[in-house]
């Protein structure tokens, strides 16, 4: 048994196709193939139900799987230690970062981490909270960029900045004539905000602002969707009112900054944090790219006396 065959193992698992599994493991198929067929022939038993499409675990593999994981792991951990006991700063370096955040953050530190650090391969993924926390503690990701507080035992989070929420009202709402926007003035017109679809941490954030764990259905139409840009659109439309993320705020045009409402102080806000699981030993890389984005993100967002909303559903 080898670390490559359980790689392998685990290759497969995630894909279901052997053929896709040898592209991202960067062999043959046959030879993927051919070494995970000798793990079962040596272990005597079928990790994998070949006969179905897509191709599924066995019982016993689903068990294999698990244990593959943490070896695969721990014995990545090994390189780890030496490249932080030599102060090395470089090697693969997997970072999520959630849908709400990717489109404002990422741009604001990524060339100035790569062009710091070229010896690192960044790979940075989308993905929602709940997938991160599951691949944290999978040893899928190195750390993490999402709302916090997540009440998670096993994850470190560090806070990077507080990010409060701004409404964007169309012209034909009373709130319009505000200067500055309550929570009251968002618990009136709930019926009338229109939110990301559901799994969007940040439509809990909201929900939360006005300890509501669900949304009044009171609009003629429902909405699917995870962009802000369709939102703002149809705020424009006059069809109802949205709360946007400051830093989304930012680089809008003259005629929508005049649809922005601020919160009076203190600021409903979002705590946005570098998570990482407490098992993890990259923290050399963690260390850099928290320095890399508080050098980025100071000038633009450093607010201070804000009101953090929970991103997890209340129930």
């Amino acid at each position: 048994m080898t670390i490559t065959q359980l790689y392998y193992v685990l290759a497969v698992a995630e894909h279901k196709n052997f053929t896709l599994a040898a592209e991202k493991c960067f062999v043959t198929q046959p030879t993927l193939s051919m070494q995970i067929q000798k793990l079962e022939e040596e272990l005597d038993i079928q990790i994998f139900d070949r006969g179905k499409k897509p191709i599924q675990l066995t019982e016993v593999g689903q068990k294999i799987v698990t244990q593959a994981r943490n070896i695969v792991n721990e014995s990545g951990r090994i390189k780890d230690i030496v490249d932080q006991q030599k102060g090395y700063v470089g090697g693969e370096f997997r970072v999520g970062i959630i849908p709400t955040i990717m489109p404002t953050l990422l741009p604001m530190f990524m060339s100035n981490f790569i062009n710091k650090y070229p010896k690192v391969n960044l790979v940075i993924e989308e993905h929602t909270t709940e997938e991160i926390i599951k691949m944290l503690k999978n040893g899928q990701l190195d750390a993490a960029i999402a709302a916090t507080p997540l009440e998670e035992e096993s994850i470190k989070e560090i806070v990077l900045y507080y990010e409060p929420f701004v409404a964007y009202v169309p012209e034909n709402n009373a709130s319009y004539n505000k200067k500055e926007f309550e929570v009251e003035d968002l618990e009136m017109n709930l019926s009338n905000v229109l939110l990301l679809q559901d799994g969007h941490c940040f439509t809990n954030n909201v929900l939360n602002i006005c300890k509501s764990s669900i949304m009044p259905e009171e609009h003629h139409f429902q909405i699917a969707s995870g962009s802000f840009e369709t939102m703002i659109k149809l705020v424009d439309e006059g069809l109802g009112m949205t709360l946007l993320p400051y830093l989304n705020t930012l680089d809008m045009g003259e005629k929508a900054t005049q649809k922005l409402r601020h919160f009076k102080e203190p600021r409903p806000s979002r705590e946005v944090s570098l998570i990482y699981s407490k098992k993890e030993l990259k923290l050399h890389l963690i260390e850099a790219l928290r320095n890399t984005i508080a050098g980025v993100v100071k000038g633009a967002i450093t607010f201070q006396n804000v009101d953090i909303t929970s991103p997890l559903h209340k129930k």
